[in-house]
Formats: structure tokens, C-alpha cells, sequence
């Protein structure tokens, strides 16, 4: 793969993924293979790099909502490039997010540098766990995605006998005969440890 980010908001004028979809043959003939969408989860406000989303499942609706996002995912197959997600997956962002008031999402007892870390590994993990691969497995089922880039594998804690990291890569993987598509995940971590790639 060879990939071209793209945040929405900033790529056009327009800031919306119906904006994109007429540029991605100028990124093809620039030599990339694929389009790397930065985080697209529902966060406050119109623009943002999408880092501090609050609502994994929801793509942003000033960029054009689900439907858009899924417009978008099929002209950028028509025009023969994958699909990468950025998601969000060591926090939620501080504004808008309300799932504490619905269960143990939050460790309570270890940070990130952006805040409570996810709970993936104490007390009321494992349905944690499950809404956070369940996210994962949406994309590439229902979106159609080729691929999830993770943010900062570094801020997920996780003691657990199978890391959340594993667990998430093997059933995205398991995903790939019913998709009929190659699925990657791409972890991003500055520990330069070397079971992050195994």
C-alpha cells in the first residue's frame, strides 16, 4: 500500500467527503494505492483533526454523515484505490462523551496523555472490549473498509492474557472471507517493541 491521508475537513474547501470524491483521481496519478482517512467519529464542533471523537460509531455530520462516508468508500474503490480508517482507540474525547454514565468504559486508575485511559482489562472489561472490536468489525463489514489504522497503540492498557490489540487484529483478519477483501490493521506505537508488529 501506498497511502495518501486525507483529513476531510481541511482536504477541500468544502470540508465534506463529497468534496473529496472528485480529487481522488489526482491522488491515484500521484502513485498512492490507497486513501488514509484520518478519524472521521462524531466529535464537537464542524472541523477537526478527529482525534478527540466521542462517538466511535458515528461518522462526523458535517462531513456527510454515514451515507457520505459510504459514497466515499465506493468512489474510492471505483477509482480502484483501498480505504484506511484512523480510529481512536486508547480515548474518547473530553466534550460530548457520555459513556461512563453507561458502564465501565474508563480504567479509573491509569491516563493517557489525552485523558482516562479505556478500560480494557479491569472490572466490566470484556462488554468494553466487545464495543471497541464490534467498532472495528463495522467499519470493514458495513463500511466496506480495507483497513484500520490504530492511534497511539502506546495509551491502550491492557494486562489481559490476549491483548485487546491481538484480539482485534485476529477477528478483523477473520473478517476478510466475508468482506472477499485483503484487511490490514496498521498500529501506531512509539515503544519500538516489537510484539506490537507480532
Amino acid at each position: 500500500l501506498v497511502m495518501y491521508e486525507v483529513d476531510v475537513g481541511t482536504f477541500t474547501r468544502d470540508g465534506t467527503v463529497d468534496a473529496v470524491a472528485p480529487e481522488l483521481g489526482r491522488v491515484k496519478e500521484l502513485g498512492a494505492t490507497a486513501v488514509e482517512m484520518m478519524p472521521i467519529a462524531q466529535f464537537p464542533g464542524s472541523r477537526n483533526w478527529g482525534y478527540d471523537g466521542a462517538y466511535p460509531y458515528a461518522a462526523q455530520n458535517t462531513y456527510g454523515g454515514p451515507e457520505g462516508f459510504a459514497r466515499l468508500v465506493d468512489r474510492c474503490h471505483a477509482t480502484g484505490l483501498a480505504v484506511i480508517l484512523d480510529v481512536v482507540y486508547n480515548h474518547l474525547g473530553p466534550e460530548g462523551n457520555y459513556l461512563a454514565d453507561f458502564g465501565p468504559y474508563f480504567s479509573g486508575d491509569r491516563m493517557t496523555p489525552w485523558g482516562e485511559a479505556i478500560n480494557y482489562d479491569g472490572q466490566g472489561s470484556e462488554q468494553v472490549r466487545r464495543f471497541f472490536i464490534d467498532n472495528s468489525l463495522y467499519w470493514v463489514r458495513c463500511m466496506h473498509l480495507d483497513g484500520l489504522r490504530l492511534d497511539a497503540v502506546h495509551g491502550i492498557f491492557d494486562d489481559s492474557p490476549k491483548h485487546m490489540l491481538r484480539q482485534l487484529a485476529e477477528e478483523v483478519k477473520a473478517a476478510e472471507p466475508e468482506t472477499g477483501r485483503r484487511l490490514h490493521v496498521i498500529a501506531e506505537s512509539d515503544l519500538n517493541d516489537p510484539r506490537i508488529v507480532e
